[in-house]
């Protein structure tokens, strides 16, 4: 990419780092085959990692995967990555979930939040997964946490932060979420409580 400098001249923009240089760089700090680690941490490359590539996949033996805080705008299928458990994408620029069909038998944590997501849709292979951190995102329906509600072992999600909690007291937010996805045991860092349950169960305005 360039831009236009001062005087007219054209420059070059500096590219982000790439997975295949962020593992290398990885390795050169571990002293150790990224190939054969169990986790893996890629955050905070400098310059960011801008896309995801297929030199993740070389990361076989991965159980824990974060590429946080980079400008990564999507997510790609991850075929190799056969024991994958944790993926952590958080403060990035992904708008869509995706490219989970490959994981989504071993997937157990998805931490996505601070991107751009609006909708729950792309979760549906992740029949194994408890445990979702979505704050601080994009999601405006109720429509959108109803879709939870297929994930047969997620328990622990963080929605804190996203539009459609506008307005609404905490208070009164969570049971409006445990009505659409009752197999929560944990809701924005908290146990639900009977209490909340009991709402769920009884109160109208719960109904939406």
């Amino acid at each position: 990419a360039e831009y236009m400098g001062s005087f007219g001249r054209r420059k070059k923009m500096s590219k982000g780092t790439t997975c295949a240089k962020a593992i290398e760089k990885w390795e050169e700090k571990n002293q150790a085959r990224a190939a054969d680690a169990e986790v893996v941490k890629l955050l905070c490359q400098i310059p960011p990692i801008e896309k995801m590539d297929n030199s993740l996949n070389n990361l076989t033996n991965c159980r824990h995967l974060s590429l946080s805080t980079n400008c990564i705008e999507k997510m790609i299928n991850l075929p190799g990555l056969r024991n994958l458990e944790i993926l952590s994408l958080g403060r990035n620029n992904i708008k869509k979930i995706q490219g989970l069909e490959e994981v989504g038998q071993t997937l157990r944590e998805l931490w996505i939040s601070y991107n751009q997501i609006e909708k729950l849709d792309g979760l549906q292979p992740c029949v194994r997964l408890t445990t979702l951190f979505i704050s601080n995102n994009k999601i405006k329906s109720w429509d959108e946490i109803s879709k939870l509600a297929l994930l047969p072992e997620l328990n622990n999600v963080l929605l804190v932060n996203n539009p459609f909690c506008e307005g609404i007291s905490k208070d009164d937010i969570k049971p409006r979420i445990v009505k659409r996805v009752p197999q929560l045991k944990t809701l924005d860092g908290e146990m639900i409580t009977d209490i909340v349950r009991k709402r769920a169960t009884e109160d109208e305005e719960a109904k939406e």
